[in-house]
């Protein structure tokens, strides 16, 4: 068993980190907040208690005094715990391609780097100052984590987002910044190590989520052709719960019964039927990637849903009178009851075959 300390534990980066983590049986999780940064007792003991710490603890916005003193504070004050409590775990710090600028912010994360990069030299531990290009993700804060979570959120409340300005992006999703951290560890890197990301100008992001959300608002899953648009879309789709569901299907009616339509697809993907007993549970899981359709074609359900490290659970009471689906959104467990007296038949769809060596589903109770 490994504890991995986190550092700005409730930040963005923090929560995909401790969501990544919850499928590994042999890792064991210690967070640290900014209530954690302002008790030094607190700090020590955190420090002590990791075999390796991942550093996203920072400053993003305010003045740019602020910043540039706030992330090196940061780091002295984690710098100054490790020494206090004579701890060597392997610290991967959370760096920005814009380290070597000369604004506030590249100037603050390059003097924590070096600051802590220091320590781990006089104490003889491993430290991976980790370059990461511009994250994105579930989860991101409009105006503050990325352009992503802007250009987002605007175009779920149906504004029509504006870019300030052209420029490149290097993408990168923050589960790929997850998956990193854990490799660093894992393989005891040691020195700069940098994360790729996709490129892309930020007019061709806009248009392409613009993209998505009128093919999604026509009730059609875009074309997914690779794994930045999957990650792009189920961002963008994270912006909409629970606000947008469920979403009522028009029905065509005639003398010889009712026609709906349950999924359009530009994409593909695997629709599969079940049927329930009165009182059965199905589900109790998430997925990562997946984007999975729940469609109650006969009967009365509950469906309810619970964001990862969240106890707020949201419920829909949902019947094959009036057909209606949700999409699940990513990071959510889910699970849907028949709580009618008959048998509920429900349509499930998702947008990839399933493979039973890489089913990315995760057992957790809602």
């Amino acid at each position: 068993m490994i504890r991995i300390g986190i550092t700005g534990a409730d930040g963005f980066l923090g929560w995909h980190l401790r969501v990544h983590l919850l499928s590994q049986s042999d890792v064991a999780v210690s967070c640290a907040s900014r209530a954690t940064f302002a008790d030094a007792a607190k700090l020590n003991a955190f420090a002590a208690e990791c075999d390796a710490i991942a550093h996203f603890a920072g400053v993003n916005r305010g003045e740019e005094a602020d910043i540039e003193a706030g992330n090196v504070a940061i780091a002295r004050a984690l710098a100054d715990a490790l020494s206090a409590a004579g701890s060597r775990p392997h610290v991967v710090y959370a760096n920005s391609i814009h380290h070597d600028r000369g604004t506030a912010y590249g100037r603050g994360k390059r003097q924590g780097a070096e600051m802590l990069a220091g320590w781990a030299g006089h104490a003889g531990a491993h430290f991976t100052n980790l370059v990461l290009p511009h994250v994105y993700g579930e989860g991101g804060r409009p105006n503050y984590n990325s352009v992503v979570a802007t250009f987002c959120h605007e175009l779920a409340q149906n504004k029509n987002p504006r870019m300030s300005k052209e420029g490149d992006l290097e993408l990168a999703h923050a589960q790929q910044v997850a998956a990193e951290v854990i490799a660093c560890i894992r393989q005891k890197r040691a020195g700069e190590s940098r994360l790729a990301g996709v490129p892309l100008r930020v007019s061709a992001l806009l248009e392409r989520l613009r993209s998505f959300a009128s093919d999604y608002g026509r009730q059609v899953i875009p074309r997914l052709d690779s794994a930045l648009d999957l990650n792009l879309f189920n961002t963008y789709r994270s912006y909409l719960f629970p606000a947008r569901y469920p979403v009522t299907l028009a029905q065509r009616s005639d003398a010889r019964g009712a026609l709906f339509e349950a999924v359009k697809s530009q994409h593909g993907g695997q629709c599969f039927i079940s049927t329930s007993h009165p009182g059965v549970t199905r589900g109790n899981h998430y997925h990562s990637r997946k984007i999975e359709r729940f469609l109650v074609l006969q009967g009365d359900a509950l469906i309810r849903l619970r964001r990862l490290l969240s106890s707020q659970v949201h419920e829909f009471r949902v019947s094959g009178v009036t057909p209606c689906y949700i999409d699940m959104p990513t990071f959510h467990t889910h699970d849907i009851t028949n709580v009618g007296a008959g048998e509920l038949v429900t349509l499930f769809w998702s947008h990839e075959l399933y493979d039973p060596g890489q089913p990315d589903t995760y057992a957790e109770k809602v």
